[in-house]
């Protein structure tokens, strides 16, 4: 039996890069040779332990291993079994992060990614991901042909810029509005340019790391907010007659940026939550109801927005450049994850098998 290279999860902190054999096929799957996969920031909190994703015990958490991560995959399709139609060999893929059920209330109404069975692409046992040199492609899984003009780059940022277009359209926002994007990693520097096709009055973006600034200056936005140096909600109510921003993106992930999204904004605005918290996190939560009436929503993995990104990419509307800013092999994945958690100058990591 062939084998590959695999980055394979046993448990918190216990990775392991080993030879395994390349996965066979069965009826209606597909292989792939992995191009690239990025690491996403809940990759990082899996493989320091946060409960989110461990639970507090085995019988309740939400990775199965052992398992290969990685689900901001990109790939060709080197093999498949008889029965899948609409593909061939040589195509170039990526797949949506969440496999479908096709039975639960969910799938059936369409919002397969609420299924119940919540199986993202490499946090079960059955569907590994794309830390490996191949993949295979689950019987539901959702694929998608990418142009052969775009790199691997572009490809591998379809997933995380695909989550953040949902959240954008979560947030049905007006001409009139002031946006705020909090957290300007790969996805809320993307969703920069989803915001700006809305035309509304004023985006801002807060962040504290300074090259993340600069870029998001480049992506055309009205102002920019160090956190590090600037109070955020003083230069906000500044900027807004004292009033705050309409609708606030928490991109973050931080206990921090969740407090700081509901003071700057205005009463009957609206937040949306995109980042994923490792763990519990504690805000005052009066703000949204008895305080402000706060509309809150919450943006989960990238609904039907895939084909919408793809095109958004091909014709530039959407910006992929300086997304991501550094390349691992697979050889060097703890270099790529120490990376993606401690260089301040990261974007999207990218690892390459």
């Amino acid at each position: 039996m062939e084998k590959m290279k695999a980055l394979v999860t046993y448990a918190p902190n216990d990775y392991r890069l080993e030879e395994v054999p390349i996965p066979s096929l069965e009826s209606g799957e597909i292989l792939l040779k992995t191009r690239g996969c990025g690491i996403c920031a809940s990759d990082i909190k899996a493989f320091h332990g946060s409960d989110r994703f461990w639970g507090p015990s085995e019988t309740e958490r939400y990775i199965k291993p052992p398992v290969i991560g990685g689900h901001e995959l990109c790939g060709e399709i080197v093999d498949m079994a008889k029965d899948v139609k609409g593909f061939k060999k040589g195509n170039f893929l990526v797949t949506e992060q969440v496999v479908p059920c096709n039975e639960c209330v969910y799938c059936k109404q369409g919002m397969y990614w609420n299924c119940q069975t919540s199986a993202v692409v490499g946090f079960k046992d059955y569907l590994c991901g794309g830390f490996a040199e191949y993949i295979k492609l689950h019987k539901y899984a959702l694929n998608h042909k990418v142009p052969r003009s775009f790199t691997t780059e572009q490809a591998v940022l379809v997933e995380p810029i695909a989550c953040g277009m949902h959240a954008v359209e979560r947030a049905e926002i007006q001409h009139k509005d002031v946006v705020v994007v909090g957290g300007l990693g790969a996805i809320g520097l993307a969703m920069l340019d989803m915001v700006k096709l809305y035309l509304p009055r004023k985006i801002i973006g807060i962040d504290l790391k300074p090259n993340r600034l600069e870029i998001a200056k480049t992506y055309g936005i009205d102002a920019v907010i160090d956190v590090s140096s600037q109070n955020a909600v003083a230069e906000i109510l500044g900027m807004t007659d004292g009033l705050g921003c309409d609708v606030y993106f928490e991109v973050s992930g931080t206990n921090a940026g969740a407090k700081q999204g509901l003071n700057v904004l205005r009463h009957m605005g609206t937040y949306v939550q995109i980042g994923a918290f490792p763990g519990e996190i504690s805000a005052d939560w009066n703000i949204i109801g008895d305080g402000k009436e706060l509309n809150v929503k919450g943006s989960h993995l990238s609904a039907l927005t895939y084909p919408s990104v793809i095109k958004g990419i091909e014709t530039g509307l959407i910006r992929t450049d300086k997304l991501i800013s550094h390349s691992f092999k697979l050889d060097n994945w703890e270099q790529a994850f120490d990376a993606a958690e401690k260089d301040a100058r990261a974007m999207k990591v990218m690892i390459v098998p």
